[in-house]
């Protein structure tokens, strides 16, 4: 008998194997049979426009002009943002912009600086 790793979504010791894949009949999470345990674990990695990894407290700089909802005001290109924080949802970057104030930008319209 093998012995399978748990899902590493929801800890549950059925797993199966199916082909190059190994997968959770609980919660249907999938992943590669030959992942190691850093692969496997929920951290996601956010990166700007060119491909560079961005951390919290990372200072970033905007590449396209950005119309803000609701408002006249535009974010022109160029606009260096300091101190940006990494959250979940489709607006991955909390910041605070100077002469509008609090913002959630996406990370693909962004380049780190």
């Amino acid at each position: 008998m093998s012995t399978l790793p748990p899902c590493p979504k929801c800890n549950s010791e059925y797993t199966y194997q199916d082909g190059a894949q190994l997968i959770c009949p609980e919660c249907a999470y999938e992943w590669p049979a030959d992942a190691s345990a850093e692969t496997a674990s929920d951290e996601k990695v956010i990166k700007d426009s060119v491909g560079n990894v961005l951390q919290d407290g990372d200072t970033i700089t905007v590449i396209k002009d950005l119309k803000v909802k609701g408002s006249s005001l535009v974010v022109k290109v160029g606009t260096k943002v300091k101190n940006i924080r990494l959250v979940d949802g489709d607006h991955d970057i909390d910041c605070k912009i100077d002469g509008i104030g609090a913002m959630k930008l996406k990370s693909e319209f962004v380049r780190k600086v």
